[in-house]
């Protein structure tokens, strides 16, 4: 059978606290090997629908599928889904009594039965590949913001995972740091073959790796458009609020 083209399906999807609705009825794909961002203004649900998608919150409806599998956090098999996904949080998480190598052991201490010294060989990889080869032995408060976000990022891609979360991954970062960032995570992407589902308000990010980006419109309590955000910031078709939003505030005239 041909591989899957969508990664992750997302099927009448509603999410709410309580009477409180957050969204209703979303649809959309994320494709294998693409970059998707989830972007929008404040209080939207960007970062609950991302912890709906990683199974932190249960929906009002709807479902989401993984590999056209249905997944759901009371699913018998929620470890070995979880197991396919790496996870940044905005401050990265970090153990703070322990050193970042030890951080980054510990999804492989866990969850997979190799020996101490093959752990000890991926965690020296994982951190060569986000440019902190040698910073194994600090911890988490002798590291600038920066680093802590790419010692995070260790951690989440040390099982190899096939789906990588990024929650606001630029929050707090000069526009240096973050730039860097967006450049570790193309580079990450093509070279685990991932796919990256990404929330962010951070426009330089948005435009420099989106493939395509949903935008979630807190008003209307619905996804106004799905696409390649080049596109859609003049495409005369679209909602003036994704184009403003695109465009931080430039008048928007059809």
């Amino acid at each position: 059978m041909s591989e899957r083209l969508n990664k992750i399906e997302v099927r009448g999807l509603s999410m709410a606290y309580g009477s409180f609705v957050v969204m209703e009825k979303l649809d959309f794909n994320v494709r294998r090997g693409e970059i998707k961002v989830i972007m929008g203004g404040s209080g939207c649900g960007k970062s609950t629908l991302l912890k709906h998608m990683i199974g932190l919150e249960r929906s009002k409806s709807g479902k989401i599928l993984y590999d056209g599998d249905r997944f759901y956090p009371e699913h018998s098999k929620m470890a070995e889904f979880r197991n396919r996904f790496g996870v940044l949080f905005q401050s990265g998480a970090l153990w703070s009594s322990m050193s970042v190598a030890e951080n980054v052991a510990l999804p492989l201490q866990e969850h997979s039965s190799l020996p101490r010294h093959e752990i000890a060989e991926l965690v020296d990889f994982k951190l060569s590949l986000v440019g902190l080869a040698g910073f194994g032995h600090r911890y988490p408060s002798e590291l600038s913001g920066g680093m802590r976000k790419r010692a995070g990022l260790a951690r989440a891609i040390a099982l190899d995972p096939q789906i990588l979360f990024f929650d606001e991954p630029s929050a707090g970062l000069d526009p240096m740091s973050s730039r860097r960032l967006d450049e570790l995570i193309l580079q990450l992407k093509d070279a685990l073959g991932a796919t990256v589902v990404v929330v962010t308000h951070e426009l330089a990010s948005i435009f420099a790796i989106a493939d395509t980006a949903l935008f979630l419109d807190a008003e209307t309590k619905s996804a106004l458009c799905d696409g390649n955000p080049n596109d859609l910031v003049d495409d005369p078709t679209v909602d003036p609020k994704v184009r403003y939003f695109l465009r931080r505030g430039e008048a928007v005239i059809d």
